[in-house]
């Protein structure tokens, strides 16, 4: 890698927004191609971060704190990234479900999503079935990422997949789900096509869905 993009992978893993935005600008005016400083300085850091967090060497503050970093150098990149046709790996629809106004960890997983790549839509908190429904026939998600923090809301992401069902657009898309109640057998129970205990699996479970 140019210094450049050691630089900016190094500050995307400090979590450090000015040296992320000075070395995507810095890497801009060398002519290193956007698609490139994408893969190889932003989403190959935040990879490290998913690999450090699951082997306990950093934790939820340090993982958001990257993410941020790394959504600000997004923000400067993406203008280039449109202009040179560089495409998404998936488009993501992500919300926590109805009754529920959490939204760290949703937040947490749209970061880390978009960190590897991913177009991200957040529909919010407290969204409910419909609204649901309504991303995928406007928006057009690949995949709907479904978040619950309360046992008490969990059976929203079962009315979602029902309302899905109903309204003929289940088929068009895959729905993860997560959150701390959501067991991987409850996942299964609904119907879900995935599910991820954590904003790191997310990515993973995610670039699955992608391929099946």
């Amino acid at each position: 890698m140019t210094e450049n993009l050691t630089n900016l992978y190094n500050s995307v893993l400090e979590g450090s927004i000015d040296g992320v935005n000075q070395n995507v600008q810095a890497a801009l005016d060398e002519g290193i191609e956007p698609g490139e400083i994408l893969s190889k300085g932003m989403i190959a850091a935040m990879q490290e971060v998913g690999r450090l967090y699951e082997e306990g060497d950093c934790f939820v503050p340090e993982m958001l704190v990257s993410a941020r970093a790394m959504q600000a150098g997004l923000a400067l990149l993406k203008p280039h990234l449109l202009s040179t046709n560089v495409q998404a790996m998936g488009k993501v629809a992500v919300g926590t479900v109805k009754g529920d106004l959490h939204d760290i960890g949703k937040n947490l997983v749209g970061l880390m999503l978009e960190g590897a790549g991913f177009e991200v839509i957040n529909l919010g908190v407290d969204v409910t079935p419909d609204a649901f429904v309504n991303s995928v026939k406007t928006d057009a998600p690949d995949i709907i990422a479904m978040s619950a923090l309360l046992t008490t809301t969990m059976p929203s992401m079962e009315a979602t997949l029902a309302a899905l069902e109903a309204a003929g657009v289940r088929k068009q898309v895959k729905v993860m789900v997560g959150g701390a109640p959501v067991t991987e057998e409850y996942a299964r129970k609904i119907g879900a096509d995935g599910f991820a205990d954590d904003a790191s699996r997310a990515v993973a479970v995610a670039r699955t869905l992608m391929t099946s």
